[in-house]
């Protein structure tokens, strides 16, 4: 089958701390995986925010960003979001300005509603939070106005502008599980991505309920639409799914309220399913594409030809650094993105 001439490929990182790993060394990967995805020619590289939690380093995306700009040259690099419920607008602004400003033309501002954490984590983020949806609105619409640099009279934005000042502003997007956020970014002209590695149910309709509402913005002149989810590429269809198999381990360990390591190729190989577990099997692999590249490139042409989208956001996580490389790399020469020489890279990055 061949590969789809518009088809822009992106990664979405979690900062997955390994099995015998540390948070240290789970951000130098981050650092190295940019780096990278950079070189292979992916179109995007966002990070995601997490509280409270042993298995993922990133709770700033913000603060990562400015690092992976001083290691990248040309990839957008961007939040896979920020969850904006935990924080003031003008701080928001001010931080992805400041971004802007750093890397212009360079960055997305991903947003989501969801805690990113348990409801005391959050709590403890933001004690105001009623996670009530008019909030997040206005929430969405005082962000729009101080990236746009508005002075609405008899608002507060009359007299408090976000700064720095400049000509260009990140692109904004609203980060979801549902179709919900859908409808918010289509009323307020912002791009939409739907989170299949979230949910896997339901996405097609959403993005195109987004793209029936959406109303152009000053930024944003048609809907942009894209979709993200776990995708694990081998050179073996044994090793595929041995990779698929430790994946669907995790998420039955993290519906079952069970934190620990990601399991390891040996203990995926060792574990057999239980009854209610192979009865939520169906749910979990839908949330997952595996397999070789010719595979794997078949199932992602097909995916976005279901979403009718031109953008794929591929998260993969595994209990081997290499393994996860390895993996991007296949799907990058599987759908032969524009690579550079990494010596190219390498000199134009600062730090």
């Amino acid at each position: 089958m061949p590969t789809s001439p518009t088809l822009r490929l992106s990664v979405l990182d979690q900062s997955p701390v390994r099995p015998g790993a540390t948070a240290v060394q789970a951000l130098a990967e981050t650092t190295q995986l940019a780096r990278l995805a950079d070189r292979l020619g992916y179109h995007r590289y966002w990070v995601s925010e997490h509280h409270n939690t042993t298995t993922l380093a990133g709770p700033a995306p913000e603060v990562l960003l400015a690092h992976l700009g001083a290691h990248t040259r040309r990839i957008r690099l961007g939040s896979g979001g920020v969850m904006l419920p935990h924080y003031s607008a003008l701080k928001v602004a001010e931080n992805f300005k400041l971004l802007e400003a750093l890397h212009p033309g360079r960055i997305d501002l991903g947003i989501g509603r969801a805690p990113g954490a348990d409801r005391l984590t959050a709590y403890a983020l933001n004690p105001s939070n009623k996670f009530e949806e008019q909030a997040f609105i206005e929430q969405l619409v005082d962000l729009q106005a101080y990236l746009r640099d508005e002075r609405t009279p008899e608002t507060i934005h009359e007299r408090v502008q976000a700064i720095p000042r400049i000509e260009t502003q990140p692109a904004l997007w609203l980060l979801s599980s549902s179709g919900q956020s859908g409808e918010f970014a289509a009323q307020l002209g912002m791009g939409f991505t739907f989170a299949q590695f979230i949910n896997p149910h339901g996405g097609p309709a959403a993005v195109r309920a987004y793209r029936q509402q959406f109303r152009p913005s000053p930024e944003l002149a048609a809907p942009a639409a894209s979709v993200a989810l776990f995708v694990l590429c081998a050179d073996t269809e044994d090793k595929a799914n041995a990779l698929a198999k430790a994946m669907l381990m995790q998420l039955l360990r993290f519906e079952q309220g069970v934190r620990g390591p990601y399991p390891t190729a040996a203990e995926a190989a060792a574990y057999q399913f239980g009854p209610l577990e192979l009865a939520r099997l169906r749910h979990h692999q839908a949330r997952i594409v595996s397999g070789t590249p010719d595979q794997v490139r078949d199932q992602l042409i097909e995916l976005a030809a279901a979403y009718e989208v031109e953008e794929l956001i591929l998260t993969s996580i595994t209990a081997d650094f290499t393994d996860r490389l390895r993996s991007y790399e296949l799907i990058a020469e599987a759908f032969d993105l524009p690579a550079i020489h990494p010596l190219t890279v390498d000199s134009l990055a600062v730090g």
